[in-house]
C-alpha cells in the first residue's frame, strides 16, 4: 500500500479555553510560513469578532504548514458542544488528532465529547499537556486522567499507546519532558510526523471527494471544503455530485483552493489525501460526494447534529422600532437568515403562520445567541422569544434532549447545587472531592432544566462555580414544568425617560435594570419584582416641584447600581409571555402584550 509520506492531516481537539487556537498560532509562526515583517494577530485562527472577544472557536477552520518538506494540514475545531456537528465531520477528514489538555484542569466534559468522536473514527491521538508553565500545573496526574478517559471511552490498544508532549503555547515552547521546556515547538512537529499516519496514495483510482464544511463567497457562491479520499481532481473537470437524496448532478470544477498558513491559494489539481475547497456548484451540501461521471460511488453520508432548541425571530414592532437599526423589514431579515443557511448546516429556519416571524432551530443557546449577536452587529433590529427545547417522537414515545452536566464548585456550595439541580429534574451520576476544597459533580438533566440556570448558578456560587454541559441523547420526556424564573418583573406603564426619583422609590420593590435617563416605553421590563407576581410601575415619575421643605431634606439617597443583562442572560431570563428586543445599540426585554389592561385580560383568559 502506497502512502503519501509528505502529507499529514490532523485535527486539534480540546475543551473550551485549553489553548488549542493559541497552539495553532505558534505552530504557524514557528514553521516560517509568515514573512519576517508580517503582522500576525494573536489567535489568528479565530477570525470573527465574537470569537476574539469570547476566546472561543465557533467555526472549524483549516490551515497548513510546511515542516521539513512535509505538508501538515491542521483543522482547528470548536470545543463547545453546541458546535459538535462541526467536530464530528472534521474527524472524517483527518488521520490523527492532537488532544490539548490543560495541565491544571485536566480532562473536562468537552474533552470527553470531542475525544469520543475521534476514537470512534479510529484516529491516532497525540496528547499535548498545555499551560505547563502554570504554577499550579500537575502534569503527571493530568496524563493519568487522560489515560483513564481513554480506557473509559473504549480506546483500542493502538490508541492507548499515545505519545505525550508538554507545552506552553503562550510561550511557544514544548518538550517531551515535563520538567524542562525546549525553546521551540519542534517536539510537537516531530511527534506529529512520527505518530500520525500518512494518507493512503490511491490517486490512480476513480475520484472520491467528500464535502465536510461549507463556506460562502459573494464572487463564487458556495464553496465545499473537504478531503480527496481517492483519485485526482483538476480545474475544468466535469464531475458528478451525488446528492444526499440519491439524485446526481453534473458540473464543471471552476476553482480549486489549497491552504497554506492563513491563506487560501488557487491550485490546478489535487490528489488523494489533500484537504481542499471546490467551487462551481451552487447547491453543494455537507456529506455529498463528488465522483467522475462514469464511476459514481458515494461515500457514507456524514451525520449532521439535529437541532435541539428553537426560538421565534420576528420583526421589531416595539414603540422604538426603526430608531437604531439599518435593516428592519421582514424581507431583509428573511434574506439574512437564508444566507446563514448557506454555511450553517445545523441551523433550520421555518416559516410560521405570520409573515413577519420565523421559527429558527439550532444546537443550543450559544449557537442561537451568536446568530442573534451577529445580526445586531450587522445593523439588524429584531425580536426573539424564549428558547424552547424541540421534542421528537422515538418509537411512539415523546422524547426530549438530555444533557450531561459537570459542575466544579467549592465544597460549601455542594448542598445548594444538588438541591437546585434536583428541582430541575437533574439526576446525580457522580460526586468527587478533589481535596483542595473543590468538589466535582456530574448530573444528567433534561436540556430545558438548564435554560435560565446559569445566572442562578453564578449567584449561588458567588461566581466561583464552573459549569459545562454537553448533549447526551433524546430520552422520554419528563412531565411537568422544569426550572424557569421564580420572580415576577417590574413593567413600565409609561413612555419617557427613567428618573432617579422613581428608581429610588422602587428600590424596595425589587432589582432595577435601568440607568437614570434611559428611554422606556409601556410594557417594557425595567426590573425584577421581589415577589412572584408582575408589577406595573411608573419609572418615569419626577419629583413634584413645590416649595414645601421635606423633613428628610438633608438625607441624601444613594442609588444601587442597576443590574445589566447580556444578550444570553436576557434570553435565559424571559418567560413565555415576554420577548427580547435586539438592536445594534440596545437589548431590551418587554412583554409580548404592551398594554397593561389588554395584558391583564389575556392573563385572566389563560388562567
Amino acid at each position: 500500500m502506497n502512502l503519501r509520506e509528505n502529507v499529514r492531516n490532523i485535527a486539534i481537539i480540546a475543551h473550551v479555553d485549553h489553548g488549542k487556537t493559541t497552539l495553532v498560532d505558534q505552530l504557524l509562526k514557528q514553521s516560517g510560513i509568515f514573512r519576517e515583517n508580517e503582522h500576525v494577530e494573536e489567535r489568528a485562527m479565530d477570525s470573527n469578532d465574537i470569537e476574539r472577544e469570547r476566546g472561543i472557536t465557533i467555526l472549524a477552520k483549516n490551515t497548513a504548514i510546511d515542516y521539513n518538506g512535509t505538508r501538515i494540514n491542521i483543522l482547528d475545531t470548536p470545543g463547545h458542544a453546541d458546535f459538535g456537528g462541526e467536530v464530528e465531520r472534521i474527524m472524517k477528514m483527518v488521520d490523527g488528532v492532537i488532544l490539548v489538555v490543560d495541565a491544571y484542569e485536566g480532562t473536562m466534559p468537552q474533552t470527553r465529547f470531542v475525544l469520543k468522536k475521534a476514537l470512534e473514527q479510529n484516529l491516532k491521538p497525540v496528547v499535548v499537556v498545555n499551560k505547563i508553565d502554570k504554577p499550579s500545573a500537575r502534569p503527571a496526574e493530568v496524563v493519568d486522567d487522560v489515560l483513564e478517559l481513554f480506557i473509559e471511552l473504549d480506546a483500542n490498544d493502538d490508541q492507548l499507546e499515545f505519545p505525550v508532549v508538554y507545552a506552553s503555547a503562550m510561550n511557544g515552547t514544548a518538550s517531551l519532558d515535563s520538567d524542562k521546556q525546549d525553546d521551540n515547538m519542534q517536539s510537537i512537529y516531530d511527534t506529529i510526523i512520527d505518530y500520525v499516519p500518512a494518507p493512503v496514495d490511491n490517486s490512480d483510482e476513480p475520484l472520491q471527494f467528500q464535502v465536510a464544511l461549507l463556506d460562502y463567497n459573494d464572487y463564487v457562491g458556495r464553496i465545499g471544503v473537504g478531503r480527496v479520499f481517492r483519485g485526482t481532481i483538476n480545474v475544468g473537470d466535469t464531475v458528478s455530485l451525488l446528492k444526499i437524496d440519491g439524485t446526481h448532478k453534473n458540473f464543471r470544477v471552476s476553482k480549486i483552493f489549497g491552504f497554506l498558513g492563513l491563506n487560501r491559494i488557487e491550485i490546478e489539481s489535487a490528489q488523494a489525501g489533500d484537504l481542499i475547497a471546490i467551487s462551481g456548484m451552487e447547491d453543494i451540501n455537507v456529506g455529498e460526494t463528488i465522483t467522475p461521471t462514469d464511476a459514481q460511488e458515494a461515500l457514507p453520508v456524514l451525520r449532521i447534529d439535529e437541532p435541539t432548541l428553537q426560538m421565534t425571530f420576528s420583526v421589531n414592532n416595539s414603540p422604538f422600532a426603526g430608531r437604531e437599526g439599518k435593516h428592519v423589514t421582514a424581507r431583509k431579515i428573511e434574506d439574512r437568515l437564508e444566507l446563514e443557511l448557506e454555511t450553517d448546516v445545523s441551523l433550520r429556519v421555518d416559516a410560521t403562520d405570520r409573515p413577519d416571524a420565523w421559527r429558527v432551530s439550532g444546537r443550543g443557546e450559544l449557537h442561537l445567541s451568536i446568530l442573534v449577536e451577529n445580526l445586531r452587529r450587522e445593523g439588524f433590529e429584531l425580536q426573539v422569544s424564549k428558547p424552547e427545547v424541540i421534542h421528537k417522537e422515538v418509537d411512539g414515545v415523546v422524547c426530549e434532549p438530555f444533557e450531561r452536566v459537570q459542575i466544579d464548585v467549592p465544597e460549601s456550595n455542594t448542598g445548594s447545587i444538588i438541591e437546585s439541580m434536583g428541582e430541575r429534574k437533574g439526576e446525580m451520576l457522580d460526586m468527587v472531592s478533589s481535596g483542595n476544597g473543590q468538589t466535582r459533580l456530574v448530573f444528567m438533566i433534561p436540556a430545558r432544566g438548564l435554560i435560565g440556570y446559569r445566572t442562578e448558578f453564578m449567584s449561588m456560587t458567588n461566581g466561583y462555580g464552573i459549569m459545562n454541559h454537553t448533549f447526551e441523547d433524546y430520552r422520554p420526556a419528563v412531565k411537568g414544568r422544569i426550572g424557569g424564573r421564580r420572580n415576577g418583573v417590574l413593567v413600565s406603564i409609561d413612555k419617557g425617560a427613567a428618573s432617579t426619583y422613581a428608581i429610588l422609590a422602587l428600590e424596595g420593590r425589587g432589582t432595577n435594570f435601568m440607568e437614570p435617563g434611559t428611554e422606556v416605553y409601556e410594557g417594557m421590563i425595567v426590573g425584577e419584582n421581589s415577589r412572584e407576581n408582575d408589577l406595573a410601575v411608573n419609572i418615569t415619575k419626577v419629583k413634584a416641584a413645590n416649595n414645601i421643605r421635606s423633613a428628610t431634606k438633608e438625607q441624601t439617597s444613594t442609588m444601587k447600581k442597576p443590574r445589566s443583562l447580556t444578550l444570553e442572560e436576557a434570553l435565559e431570563y424571559i418567560n413565555d409571555d415576554e420577548l427580547v428586543e435586539v438592536t445594534p445599540e440596545s437589548i431590551r426585554m418587554r412583554k409580548k402584550i404592551l398594554d397593561k389592561n389588554a395584558r391583564e385580560k389575556a392573563n385572566k383568559k389563560q388562567k
